[in-house]
């Protein structure tokens, strides 16, 4: 096993692993790599957020027979760039992409999609530290290929474009360039810095589309500190691209900032079942008119399952705000069940959003308590009693685990009762005059 091999390996999740070797099984004929994302995150030493395959083949057809072999949903299709998103099981997000160049005939014009080689589709990508492969063939696993010196780049941490007109051909590039300035806290190379100034001057940023803009709004629901790049956009003067009223005291950084606390509380490893997204806009947009919040979904291309997202969040609430009131959730383990099963949007909107003290108390407890408790139960303690990952008994019985440890949780020991104050003593008698 080479050393990158063992590196990936040591950084993906036990989810992340099963998503890798189903795809490597799969792709037979083809030339299959580790791209994008996925390489800049681990070189990095950044905690591997999405998988990025590239294939030197029909990237389509693979994509369809990975979903055919497993439970994997297919969530979108890019037929232009040969390209599939897909949701693998524990929420793992995989793109299987076709190697590819893209030719533009003129800035923020539809580019022209040829097939390529592997060296030809990194040499054609936007940021150095977005054109590191790692090769997952048989004959050639764990080669890495690194034609635009990107690893120098990660150990800098500095920010360079590949091409001279890369924020020219697809200027979405210009948001993603500060995104990435504050989501690595790297410095943007000198050279990139003037042709991202000069594409300012040039006013690039308006030619770029709504679903480009779509996309970008996303990534930025999904970074670690949201709020930070939203003050960083709103600095470059690009964050009215989205809307114009998202300026000056109608930008609601204090609505984020409690957010990311809310999502801090969150015990490392545990899966919220978090859709980002719609928690994002309602808070981004909290100051907002309607009027106003009506040009953010039509300036960024907002379908109506994006607005649901973002603008029923609240009405989807109120079931599990009266769940949670209700006094029948005597027990940990009930709680526990109600919570754990639940949107994680949800969870975190009434912990900051519930006028009920005793909804506000409970999410508390389930974040800080009861789930890293959850967590001390393995899937190795369910093998043990002679039961198969991936089936409905193996599930049943974790779920029973996790009860019985929940409800047997030792409670907080009561205070011991306070003494009681001595009397005070009796005023002495005055003496009996003779």
């Amino acid at each position: 096993m080479s050393d990158y091999m063992f590196m990936l390996e040591s950084h993906l999740s036990a989810d992340q692993a099963r998503a890798v070797n189903l795809v490597q099984s799969v792709a037979t004929g083809v030339g299959l790599f580790l791209t994008g994302g996925a390489m800049r995150d681990m070189l990095g030493g950044f905690p591997i957020r999405d998988l990025d395959f590239t294939v030197e083949g029909n990237a389509l057809k693979l994509a369809k027979a990975v979903a055919q072999s497993t439970d994997v949903r297919i969530l979108s299709t890019d037929d232009l760039r040969k390209s599939v998103e897909l949701l693998f099981p524990g929420d793992v997000t995989v793109s299987l992409s076709m190697a590819r160049e893209e030719r533009y005939l003129k800035p923020a014009g539809r580019p022209h999609v040829v097939p390529a080689t592997i060296h030809e589709d990194l040499r054609s990508r936007d940021f150095t530290i977005n054109s590191i492969a790692l090769s997952l063939n048989r004959a050639s696993l764990g080669l890495l290929l690194d034609p635009n010196n990107g690893l120098a780049d990660l150990e800098r941490k500095e920010l360079r474009a590949i091409a001279n007109f890369t924020l020219y051909d697809d200027p979405v590039r210009l948001l993603r360039l500060i995104r990435f300035k504050v989501r690595f806290g790297f410095a943007i190379e000198e050279r990139t810095r003037g042709q991202y100034e000069n594409a300012r001057l040039a006013e690039m940023e308006s030619h770029i589309p709504s679903q480009s803009l779509l996309r970008e709004l996303s990534h930025i629901a999904n970074e670690p500190d949201p709020g930070m790049v939203v003050q960083a956009l709103d600095e470059e003067k690009l964050l009215t691209l989205f809307a114009p009223a998202l300026s000056g005291a109608k930008l609601n950084l204090a609505g984020l900032a409690k957010l990311l606390k809310a999502k801090q509380m969150v015990p490392f490893g545990a899966d919220l079942h978090l859709e980002n997204l719609g928690i994002f806009l309602y808070f981004l947009t909290e100051k907002l008119t309607p009027k106003e919040k009506t040009v953010l979904a039509n300036n960024s291309g907002l379908g109506t399952p994006e607005i649901d997202l973002w603008q029923k969040l609240e009405t989807r609430c109120k079931k599990l705000e009266r769940d949670l009131k209700s006094a029948k959730l005597q027990k940990a383990s009930q709680l526990y069940h109600a919570l754990s099963r639940a949107p994680g949007d949800q969870v975190l909107f009434l912990l900051l959003r519930s006028p009920q003290r005793l909804v506000q108390d409970r999410i508390k407890n389930y974040l800080q308590k009861y789930l890293p408790t959850a967590q001390e139960v393995s899937d190795r303690d369910v093998i043990a009693l002679g039961l198969e990952p991936g089936t409905p008994k193996f599930q049943k019985a974790k779920d029973d685990l996790i009860a019985t440890r929940l409800d047997s949780r030792p409670r907080k020991p009561a205070p011991p009762p306070e003494p009681e104050p001595e009397p005070a003593p009796l005023p002495p008698r005055p003496a009996r005059s003779r």
